[in-house]
C-alpha cells in the first residue's frame, strides 16, 4: 500500500472498522473509500457488484458484519448466519472480480472449538465442537477464512484473515442487554457512582478469565500484516495477556472511582473458565500490542464519561 492507494472499509462506523480508518488516515492515507448501510446494502450481490465496478478499490479491509451478545446470536440464529454469509460472499467475490491487490477478512475468536486448549493455537480450528450459543456467527466466519483461502489457492488473489480477541474502545456498545463485559461494566460502575448506590452486582463468580484489546492496536496490527503477511489460514490478534472478570471490575471500580462495595452473583453462569488468544504467530511476524489494558480503559471511560 502506498499513500495514493484507493483502500475501501467494509464497516466503516464499526468499533474495528472506524479504528482501522484512523489508523490509515494517522499515517497519511487520503483516498479511503466507506459507504453506509444506507448507500450500500452488503448482503445485495446487485449492489456490491455494481459499487465494485464503479469504485475498483485497489486495497479491501473487510471489517463488517452483523454482530450481537450471547443473546441477540441465540435468538437470530438464522440472520446471523445468513447475513454474514451473505456480506463476506459478496464482498470477497467481487474483490476477485475487480482485480483487488489485497483484502484482510476480520473474523472473531468465537470461531474456536468451546473446548479447544488455551491459549488458542490457529491450528486447533475445526478440531472440536463449537459454542452452541453463537455457532451460526462461528460457521459464517469460518467460511469466510476458507473463502479467502479458497480464492488464494485456486485464483492466485492475495486474500489474507485475521482474528482480533475481545475488543474494546472508541465506538464501543454499552447497551447492558447486548454489549460484552468490558464497556458493560464500565456503564455500570459509573451508573452506581452517580446514583450514589452501595454496590455493583456482577455476575458469576468473577473467576472467569479473558483477554482484552484495545481496537486501535487491532488497527495497528491489521495495517501491519496488510504490508507484511500473505499466507493463508489466519494470524490471531491479541495480547496474550489475560485478567479475572474480578480482577477486572476491581481495575474499572477504581478507575471510576466507586466507592461502593462489589458482589457477585454466583447463580448467574460464568461462562469458558478462560479465553486466552496465542499470539506467537504475530509477534514472530513482528508485531507486539502496546496499549495497556489501564491506561485503555481510562481513556475510554473518559470519552464515556463526556458523551453520558
Amino acid at each position: 500500500m502506498n499513500k495514493e492507494s484507493k483502500i475501501y472499509i467494509a464497516g466503516h462506523r464499526g468499533m474495528v472498522g472506524s479504528a482501522i480508518r484512523r489508523k490509515l488516515e494517522s499515517e497519511g492515507f487520503q483516498n479511503i473509500i466507506t459507504r453506509t448501510r444506507d448507500q450500500l446494502d452488503l448482503k445485495s450481490q446487485v449492489e456490491v457488484a455494481a459499487f465494485f465496478e464503479a469504485e475498483k478499490p485497489e486495497y479491501v479491509f473487510l471489517a463488517a458484519a452483523k454482530v450481537g451478545g450471547i443473546v441477540a446470536n441465540n435468538t437470530y440464529r438464522a440472520e446471523f448466519l445468513y447475513d454474514n454469509l451473505m456480506i463476506q460472499n459478496n464482498v470477497i467475490h467481487y474483490s476477485y472480480e475487480n482485480n483487488v491487490k489485497k483484502l484482510m477478512f476480520l473474523g472473531s475468536s468465537c470461531i474456536y472449538p468451546k473446548l479447544a486448549p488455551q491459549p488458542l493455537k490457529e491450528d486447533a480450528l475445526l478440531t472440536g465442537l463449537l459454542e452452541p450459543t453463537n455457532e451460526p456467527y462461528a460457521i459464517a466466519k469460518i467460511a469466510g477464512i476458507k473463502m479467502c483461502d479458497a480464492y488464494r489457492s485456486q485464483y492466485g488473489c492475495d486474500f489474507i484473515s485475521v482474528m482480533p480477541t475481545n475488543l474494546y474502545g472508541p465506538n464501543d456498545n454499552y447497551d447492558l442487554k447486548n454489549s460484552h463485559v468490558l464497556p458493560a461494566l464500565i456503564r455500570k460502575f459509573h451508573e452506581a457512582k452517580t446514583q450514589n448506590k452501595n454496590a455493583v452486582e456482577i455476575w458469576g463468580t468473577g473467576s472467569p478469565k479473558r483477554e482484552f484489546m484495545h481496537a486501535d492496536d487491532l488497527a495497528s496490527a491489521c495495517y501491519f500484516l496488510m504490508q507484511n503477511h500473505s499466507y493463508d489460514g489466519f494470524v490471531n490478534i491479541g495480547t496474550g495477556i489475560d485478567i479475572s472478570i474480578k480482577e477486572l471490575a476491581l481495575m474499572i471500580k477504581n478507575i471510576v472511582g466507586f466507592e461502593g462495595e462489589l458482589t457477585f452473583d454466583t447463580t448467574k453462569p460464568d461462562g469458558t473458565p478462560r479465553k486466552l488468544m496465542d499470539v506467537t504467530k504475530l509477534e514472530s511476524l513482528g508485531f507486539k500490542y502496546h496499549i495497556e489494558l489501564e491506561d485503555g480503559i481510562r481513556s475510554v471511560y473518559e470519552s464515556y464519561k463526556e458523551d453520558n
